[in-house]
């Protein structure tokens, strides 16, 4: 009996675990810096020490990993989110944790210019995945 009831126990630990792991999805974004060395190396500069507000605000706000990749003036950006997550919602959130959280979107804004195809003032714009290889 005590065997069935420690079976029974190590299952449903098993299956809450299992259930726990949340769904996430996947965004791209790309934008480009506008022309010239020094605007991209002060804009790679402040990457290199981001405000601890920003990354506080990005927390609160539910985002799970944003990295950054780049080719010359070309920036790439994936955003890992919870599944259904609402980006724009989220971005009101990460602003509303601190004024230092606005005033980092405005001062990098200004580094920002959107790839061709994108609408006056526009920036940062989604790619759409096309292929995808697997190997699972």
């Amino acid at each position: 009996m005590k065997k069935i009831q420690i079976l029974l126990l190590l299952m449903v630990a098993c299956l809450a675990a299992c259930g726990t792991k949340e769904k996430t999805e996947e965004k791209v974004f790309v934008v480009n810096i506008v022309p010239g060395e020094q605007k991209l190396q002060e804009y790679l500069d402040y990457h290199r020490k981001i405000w601890p507000e920003v990354e506080a605000g990005f927390r609160k706000a539910g985002y799970r990993k944003i990295t950054l990749y780049r080719y010359q003036h070309l920036l790439v950006m994936k955003i890992v989110t919870p599944a259904g997550a609402d980006l724009q919602q989220m971005g009101k959130v990460a602003e509303s944790y601190s004024p230092r959280c606005a005033e980092w979107n405005r001062l990098m804004a200004g580094y920002q210019l959107g790839v061709a195809g994108t609408a006056q003032g526009e920036t940062w714009v989604e790619a759409t995945p096309f292929y995808e290889f697997r190997n699972e």
